[in-house]
């Protein structure tokens, strides 16, 4: 009966801070994408005008991206609003009752990561399907207003039309180099059409360079069609004379980061085939698996600063400490994550360092304070 008693009592802790630290969390979250989103959408509406880019496009294109934002900020909000629903136990006196009762930091602690689970859990589903697609619409819906000669297809490939060419590039990304920055489209097929509409020519090349005002087509097959005869032609390198404009295909190439694992996945694979560098989308993939451990881990750790403002500060110091914390952790996993192609270091490890030092960090504290 005892044991039945203790365990009935533990279910009304995970009750209580579950619905403090959710409140809060949602209160947390809706506030950081509302206020994302209203600075993007201020930043669409300087594009109104462009081509036919209307300001209800931009609305459109603004709600399209909200998953998207969600997904990124969820961290934050976990961080900030569990020390604010702790704060509000604090402040009633519920949390001191509770360390009165003989209930450890530590498994406070866990009531707050029991509570963050089940949303941790959604968020990663809507990051992975609502929020990937409501990005490549939002970036079509964009590109077609404002270029109507380039489009987006699935998983972020890039469709432009060039006159009487059509390009299609299944990726594309922008890097500094000693020549300034380059744009760079991977995987290029160009589809040369006569006038009358019939194909004339296709070439396929590994790469397309767009540097100092030129675009270059490098490890190019291309075929030239003559009635019913076609000739092929290799060629290292040759010029590409294009319109295509680097800037606008730079805007509307999807971010790595906001493509699903699975298409990451895809991504990753289809280049190591063709002996491409995939660091870009490796990075992206493993912050995506390691994204719950990495919101759970900084919720967890931060969660004791609260404990402090039992008998000192107030809401402005524990807001203060979860933000500078959240700040200092971006910057450091940021670092170890960036540092792994550079020094080739296994890429799934050095999305997960960051997250181990934390906890092993928070192991240490429990052990002398919990």
């Amino acid at each position: 009966m005892i044991g039945v008693a203790n365990f009935i009592v533990f279910k009304k802790v995970d009750k209580l801070v579950a619905l403090a630290v959710l409140g809060a969390v949602l209160l947390t979250w809706g506030f950081l994408v509302g206020f994302d989103a209203f600075y993007a959408f201020v930043g669409e509406v300087g594009d109104v005008g462009t081509g036919g880019y209307t300001l209800s496009k931009a609305v459109a294109y603004t709600l399209l991206t909200v998953p998207r934002r969600g997904y990124q900020m969820f961290g934050n909000a976990a961080l900030i609003g569990g020390l604010m629903g702790l704060g509000m136990l604090a402040a009633s006196g519920e949390l001191t009752a509770l360390r009165a009762a003989g209930l450890s930091k530590l498994r406070i602690c866990f009531s707050v990561i029991f509570s963050l689970v089940a949303l941790t859990l959604l968020v990663m589903l809507m990051g992975e399907t609502i929020g990937p697609r409501g990005e490549q619409k939002a970036e079509s819906l964009a590109m077609a207003a404002k270029a109507k000669d380039v489009s987006i297809g699935k998983g972020g490939s890039l469709w432009a039309r060039d006159g009487e060419t059509v390009i299609n590039a299944k990726h594309g990304r922008t890097r500094a180099t000693r020549d300034g920055p380059t744009v760079e489209l991977q995987d290029v097929r160009v589809f040369e059409f006569t006038p009358q509409g019939q194909l004339d020519a296709l070439s396929f090349a590994k790469t397309a360079t767009h540097t100092r005002g030129e675009w270059t087509l490098h490890d190019v097959r291309r075929t030239q069609f003559h009635g019913a005869e076609a000739k092929t032609i290799l060629q290292q390198q040759t010029a590409w004379k294009s319109a295509l404009d680097p800037n606008v295909l730079a805007v509307s190439m999807i971010h790595p980061e906001y493509l699903s694992a699975s298409d990451l996945s895809r991504n990753i694979d289809y280049m190591h085939r063709n002996r491409q560098d995939a660091s870009s989308y490796e990075l992206a993939y493993w912050s995506r698996i390691f994204y719950p451990l990495n919101v759970l881990v900084l919720a967890f750790c931060a969660v004791p600063f609260a404990f402090g403002t039992l008998r000192t500060g107030g809401l402005g110091k524990r807001l203060f400490i979860g933000m500078a914390l959240a700040i200092s952790y971006y910057f450091f996993q940021r670092a170890v994550v960036n540092l792994g192609p550079i020094y080739n270091f296994n890429l799934a490890l050095a999305n997960a360092l960051p997250a181990l030092l934390l906890a092993a960090a928070a192991a240490v504290y429990f052990r002398k304070f919990g």
